[in-house]
């Protein structure tokens, strides 16, 4: 009879504990739709300040802006912590024009970060096309030396998953430049990473490895539909030139911040959850995708904790990271200084992929811990979340990883995230004010959750 009523007792306080989680998300999904203050902040963040290339004045701005509206939500601690970033100018507009015998035909093209200028007066030199890296070995030096490379690799359009399809085919963004000037090449354009056909190139980061300065050759993105045009007059004139003129410079690394706020814990103030985008963006358009709706909805969960009434067990820190696009910098420093310190991090939520519908979350972390996220999956059943899976988590939180803290990243709806990013078309417009603000009530009831039940303690095998 004693161990009926104890079963009784379990089966209501689980009850009870669920019915209190189901009013808590309520409350934040509705204080954020109808009361949000993350739209606003990414108005100002796109509008009034605009992309913010580490190391740039626009930077800077961001970093004093968001410090500020973090101090203004009454938090028990805000701060900057300083960081070293890489500082590269794009320079004046680019050009390029396929020069086919009489005919000249300008298409739209931009400097891959951190890329070289061509030299004075711009590279014009016949072309070669080539579907990635691996194809440069079997055409060898013969055939490439003295040439541009044209990397014309498409991301793939049959992969659901279009991080999946990004993945596929940005190794020749990031390493083409270094592979083709061992061949020869005096410089190399790369297809833009979208599956759209328009007219907007995509930057993004490219390495030379330990390439000497004096021998690194231009990079540059054209557009897709640029790359259709210059593949189709390949065909029909194998020996057209290409020419392209780009202005971009390499400074001397700057002095920058990630932004920090935090509240502090009730009964576990030595153990610490963190949520956080990356303040940084490429210069072409204002980075509203990428990532300044990660910045606002980051800020957001706190100010969604204090708005509902919600005094958090666990230390709830907002991170706004600076540098993730050409060089995480600033993941990098955060978790250093934080093992330095001796900090305790449970977990780590980053939103990078865009302010879309949300979609779910996927999780880095142990089967345990994941199969709590699982009992806490019908939460969010009524808000559409559906999508729970193990996988990968955020570039600025991966510094953090070890065996006990688990990462966790935003999963927005990805079909339209390739259309933006990177490119000049990544702007506040291309944002849905509802969209955002459920990704940011999203965020906030999965660090509520975890917040109230902690992260599973997997107990050690002995060997």
């Amino acid at each position: 009879m004693k161990k009926f009523l104890v079963l009784i007792f379990l089966a209501s306080a689980i009850s009870f504990a669920q019915s209190n989680d189901e009013k808590q998300l309520k409350k934040v999904y509705s204080t954020s739709l109808l009361n949000g203050q993350s739209y606003a902040w990414l108005d100002h963040l796109s509008n009034e300040i605009g992309g913010r290339l580490s190391g740039s004045t626009n930077a800077a701005k961001a970093v004093q802006y968001t410090k500020a509206e973090l101090e203004k939500l009454g938090l028990d601690k805000v701060w900057l912590q300083e960081v070293m970033v890489p500082h590269w100018e794009r320079g004046q507009a680019e050009e390029a024009y396929i020069m086919n015998g009489s005919e000249r035909i300008k298409v739209p093209i931009c400097a891959l970060g951190g890329s070289v200028a061509t030299r004075f007066g711009g590279e014009e030199a016949e072309i070669i096309e080539v579907q990635g890296l691996e194809d440069l070995a079997a055409l060898g030096e013969e055939k490439i030396k003295g040439k541009i490379v044209f990397y014309n690799r498409p991301m793939q359009a049959d992969v659901i998953s279009t991080f999946q399809a990004y993945g596929g085919c940005v190794d020749q963004r990031y390493g083409g430049a270094k592979e083709a000037l061992k061949y020869g090449a005096v410089g190399v354009v790369v297809r833009s990473m979208s599956l759209r056909l328009d007219d907007y190139p995509h930057t993004g980061s490219m390495s030379y490895g330990d390439v000497a300065v004096e021998d690194r050759i231009p990079a540059a993105a054209i557009s897709t539909n640029g790359a259709e045009l210059l593949s189709a007059k390949l065909k029909k004139n194998p020996k057209l030139t290409f020419s392209f003129t780009m202005h971009c410079k390499q400074f001397n690394d700057a002095v920058s911040h990630n932004v920090i706020g935090e509240i502090t814990g009730s009964e576990f103030p030595n153990e610490i959850i963190i949520v956080g985008g990356h303040l940084d963006s490429w210069d072409l358009g204002d980075g509203s995708h990428d990532d300044g709706a990660g910045v606002v909805q980051s800020m957001e969960v706190l100010r969604l904790m204090k708005e509902t009434g919600y005094k958090p067990k666990r230390t709830i820190r907002v991170v706004l990271f600076m540098n993730e696009e050409n060089g995480l910098r600033g993941g990098r420093k955060y978790a250093e200084v934080a093992k330095e310190k001796g900090e305790k991090h449970i977990f780590a939520l980053e939103s990078d992929a865009g302010g879309f519908t949300p979609r779910g979350f996927s999780f880095d972390c142990s089967d345990g811990n994941f199969a709590q996220v699982e009992s806490w999956r019908k939460l969010f059943k009524p808000y559409l979340i559906h999508y729970f899976e193990k996988g990968g988590s955020g570039a600025d939180i991966g510094p953090l990883k070890d065996n006990q803290i688990v990462l966790a990243g935003l999963r927005p709806d990805s079909q339209r995230y390739f259309d933006h990013h990177h490119a000049a078309n990544d702007t506040f417009d291309a944002v849905n004010k509802r969209e955002l603000e459920l990704g940011a009530a999203t965020m906030t009831s999965l660090v509520y959750l975890f917040d109230k039940y902690g992260t599973v303690k997997e107990k050690k095998i002995k060997g």
